[in-house]
């Protein structure tokens, strides 16, 4: 097992970040914790109870993101369900640390099976972005009823353009903000500053504080077959460089006979650029799996 943390003092600095940002919030009484065999998991729980058999929404943060980074969208979607987000463990956030070095998908499943079954009573609708989305996927838990899969990872190998290897090397090597933020500007559309200036701080903290993981490697056919029984739905943004729709759509209909969305005017960073179209189309979603 790897932890995610270059240090103790690093591993601090980044809890304090994200606590600061969910009690800056007013979020803090949402805050709790479940205990699963990947360790402590943490979770943060708003809206109102689910009523009439309606599922639960819960939100899988990608790659070196949490709930932290989530609350304006969380916030929005709660105010007509209840929404719980789950840290994933291995990443930074308020989860635990360690990650294994192989077979992380068949791990991060069976997490989730354990921290569902511990934070949400009831049918849920998993929203997985990036890596969560394979998370998502790993899991057969009879608990979902549905995943609305985000820039998902698990159905295609991601791309790396020379544009974002380019901005990725310097951050890598001696993280600043100025590079932080240049490497977000190239995981978004072109022309959304906007999502570098929220972003670009948090990118810097986790470049001097953290190890950051590579993206996971497609999930094997079988797999994929066996999850076509639960409905789902794919979205990507136009201007995706890891995940182009001409790239991901297909494998989202053909691998997982899933529905397949493309956001206009968006990249890499949905829950950022385009929290409106996200928010539509977990609403439509939750609202099919009501009337099914």
């Amino acid at each position: 097992m790897a932890s995610v943390y270059r240090s103790e003092r690093a591993r601090a600095e980044v809890r304090r970040w994200c606590e600061n940002r969910i009690e800056g919030a007013g979020l803090a009484r949402a805050r709790s914790e479940v205990v699963t065999s990947a360790g402590v998991t943490g979770v943060v729980t708003v809206g109102p109870e689910p009523r009439g058999g309606g599922p639960t929404v819960v939100l899988l943060p990608g790659t070196n993101m949490n709930a932290a980074l989530c609350l304006p969208v969380v916030e929005a979607l709660a105010r007509a369900r209840r929404v719980v987000v789950l840290d994933l463990p291995g990443q930074p956030g308020l989860s635990a640390d360690l990650r294994p070095r192989a077979k992380r998908s068949s791990w991060y499943g069976k997490w989730l099976a354990e921290a569902l079954a511990q934070a949400v009573p009831g049918p849920v609708v998993v929203v997985g972005h990036s890596l969560g989305g394979a998370v998502s996927l790993a899991c057969d838990a009879p608990q979902i009823v549905g995943r609305v899969l985000l820039s998902s990872a698990g159905l295609v190998r991601l791309r790396v353009p020379a544009p974002l290897l380019a901005a990725t090397l310097p951050w890598l090597l001696r993280p600043t903000v100025a590079r932080s933020t240049a490497l977000v500007r190239r995981m978004a559309a072109p022309g959304q500053g906007h999502v570098a200036d929220h972003l670009g701080e948090w990118m810097d903290l986790v470049g001097r504080c953290c190890r950051t993981s590579l993206a996971p490697p497609p999930l094997p056919s079988g797999l994929l077959e066996l999850r076509r029984s639960v409905p789902a739905l794919v979205v990507a943004g136009q201007f995706d460089p890891f995940l182009p729709p001409h790239h991901l759509g297909p494998a989202a209909t053909c691998r997982l006979g899933a529905e397949f969305r493309v956001v206009e005017g968006a990249g890499h960073l949905l829950l950022d650029e385009s929290p409106a179209a996200v928010l539509v189309a977990v609403r439509e979603f939750c609202a099919a799996r009501v009337a099914d």
